[in-house]
């Protein structure tokens, strides 16, 4: 399994988080996380993705079965995020972890 994650800096957080979850899960669904009641996972063709909002960030955790699926989850949420928070400059920068299977 291959895992990564970005924290995005926003005092917007669990508005973008809403926007975010709202949008991609039209196509891919929202499932609750436990223990966390505003944060949401998504299923998509590649992986998935854990959207966690924060007082002063938002939390993004992609994980697929391998490299070139992961950079697609990474691309997806990235993307999304950064065009919906275009006017307050959001920056997503994924931090991957070691392969678990390593």
């Amino acid at each position: 399994m291959f895992i990564s994650t970005a924290v995005v800096s926003t005092d917007a957080a669990a508005r973008y988080a809403k926007q975010l979850l709202a949008h991609l899960g039209r196509k891919a669904g929202v499932e609750p996380v436990d223990g966390d009641p505003d944060a949401g996972r998504l299923t998509l063709s590649a992986g998935t993705a854990i959207v966690r909002p924060r007082a002063d960030h938002l939390l993004l955790e992609a994980r697929a079965d391998d490299a070139e699926s992961l950079a697609l989850v990474e691309d997806v949420l990235g993307r999304h995020l950064e065009r919906f928070g275009a006017r307050r400059e959001l920056t997503v920068s994924w931090q991957r972890d070691a392969p678990a299977d390593a």
